[in-house]
């Protein structure tokens, strides 16, 4: 796929590709009561602009895509979960907050296209490490850390990423990789163990 993208926010692009429904509000017949009226303004939702929640939520998106699969293929990632969520955009109930259903949509893009082309991403740094004596020892610090999260099975990162990183609630991690809240607690939980394990490993090295 040759991306259309041309710089790190190409909304446009992908808004460019899309094509809104048409509005869901028609003339009505003088002839209908102001209660049938009233109950049909009740039942009746307002209908979602694929354009403007590619603009609202893009960077959203791109770095989520970014954190799993590297800059460099988290453009095409972003695009294809924009055109999958137009595509079942009518299905969406609102059971979920809208970042959390582009969000799952884009985790699935994210494995698809790892699949696809046998990706093995540098993970990104997790945190700016605070407390540091030295730049020179924060930059070690978070080189320990990154070799430490690459180490976790691809469950174990999702969990840290979506939790630690992307501060998103247990609920909405559960809903994004599509398994339970206490799934996610427990993976979280096992993941917290290794990076304690692989930190005092790395830090025993170095004395």
């Amino acid at each position: 796929m040759v991306p259309i993208f041309t710089n790190f926010r190409p909304a446009d692009a992908v808004v460019g590709r899309l094509n809104p429904p048409p509005s869901a509000f028609f003339p009505r017949p003088w002839s209908v009561t102001m209660m049938q009226f009233a109950q049909e303004i009740s039942m009746q939702r307002t209908p979602l602009d694929i354009g403007q929640i590619a603009r609202d939520h893009y960077d959203t998106v791109f770095r989520f895509c970014a954190r799993r699969i590297g800059i460099d293929a988290a453009s095409d990632a972003a695009q294809e979960t924009f055109l999958t969520a137009q595509k079942v955009l009518s299905k969406f109930a609102g059971r979920s907050d809208l970042k959390t259903w582009l969000l799952g949509i884009a985790h699935n893009e994210c494995r698809r296209l790892a699949r696809k082309r046998r990706l093995t991403p540098e993970p990104l740094p997790l945190c700016e490490l605070e407390g540091a004596a030295s730049e020179e020892n924060a930059v070690v610090d978070r080189e320990i850390l990154r070799a430490a999260f690459a180490k976790l099975s691809p469950e174990h990162r999702h969990v840290v990423l979506l939790r630690e990183v992307e501060g998103l609630s247990y609920e909405e991690a559960g809903k994004i990789l599509g398994i339970p809240e206490g799934t996610v607690k427990s993976r979280l939980h096992h993941a917290f163990l290794q990076l304690r394990k692989s930190l005092g490993d790395a830090q025993g090295d170095q004395s």
